[in-house]
């Protein structure tokens, strides 16, 4: 049976909220503390969340093919963890890390087998919660606890924990403000930085709402959504322009040029290298 729990949230809790960022400097109240990622820039790194990650053959393969088009170039390992609808409480992030398991080989694109012995086994971790539970009453607190709890594990293992901030369903644009001030205060709170995809979203939808980033569902990305996203990413960790490269993932080249000055724009409004 289904309940009214959801709108209810959509529509008081955020109440307040922005409906959807309007202008192009508009971006979450609470400001990011943490601005990089850091040196050195990431060799591997590891995705950890739901369907919005794995959609479109994986954003880790978009992100890195974005990295190798470049200048320069470069050429992230990447491992992709998800669990279809899953929430930082349903990972077993401590496991991820354990010896000979995950990414302990490559089978590379000309079938041969690779072993690997990367030391730390991963430079970053990218974490994503469910699409709502950073807002949802029921869940909003395992938010806050697991991004932590997450964020440490990580560290212990000698890499370095990045939140991703998911985007606001089709038909409930109110989400947006919500989610980004949610990601933000976890970044903060978790010295950690976030990659601001929702905020990318909205910018896109209000300048070029031609450009179709939801699939029938209204909540996962279509290609150029998914484009979108992991340009959004790429931009945040490497902080380098994803304007201009070639790289389209089999988009239009005025679409993923869209997306691609799309996602810049958020990145520098969001950390501030525009002000």
């Amino acid at each position: 049976m289904k309940t009214h729990r959801t709108p209810r949230l959509l529509r008081g809790a955020l109440l307040a909220a922005l409906t959807l960022l309007a202008g192009a400097g508009a971006i979450a109240q609470i400001r990011p503390m943490r601005l990089d990622i850091g040196s050195p820039a990431p060799a591997s790194v590891l995705y950890i969340g739901s369907s919005f990650f794995y959609y479109n053959n994986g954003i880790n393969n978009i992100v890195g093919n974005l990295a190798r088009a470049g200048d320069p170039p470069a050429r992230p390992a990447s491992t992709m963890i998800t669990i279809s609808g899953a929430g930082f409480d349903w990972h077993d992030v401590d496991s991820y890390f354990r010896p000979d398991a995950v990414a302990r080989y490559t089978i590379d694109r000309n079938n041969e087998l690779h072993f690997n012995s990367r030391s730390p086994l991963f430079d970053v971790a990218i974490m994503m919660d469910c699409s709502q539970c950073a807002l949802h009453p029921d869940l909003k607190a395992n938010f806050h606890a697991y991004a932590k709890k997450d964020a440490e594990i990580v560290r212990k293992h000698g890499a370095r924990p990045v939140f991703f901030m998911s985007w606001a369903y089709q038909d409930h644009p109110e989400m947006t403000q919500g989610l980004a001030e949610a990601y933000t205060q976890i970044g903060n709170d978790n010295d950690a930085l976030v990659i601001p995809a929702g905020l990318a979203f909205a910018r896109s939808l209000r300048d070029h709402p031609e450009i179709p980033l939801y699939v029938a569902d209204k909540r996962h990305p279509t290609l150029a959504g998914g484009y979108l996203a992991a340009a959004t990413t790429y931009a945040t960790i490497w902080r380098r322009s994803p304007v201009g490269l070639k790289e389209t993932a089999g988009l239009p080249a005025d679409v993923a040029l869209a997306l691609q000055t799309a996602a810049w724009a958020t990145v520098q409004d969001y950390f501030g290298a525009r002000n």
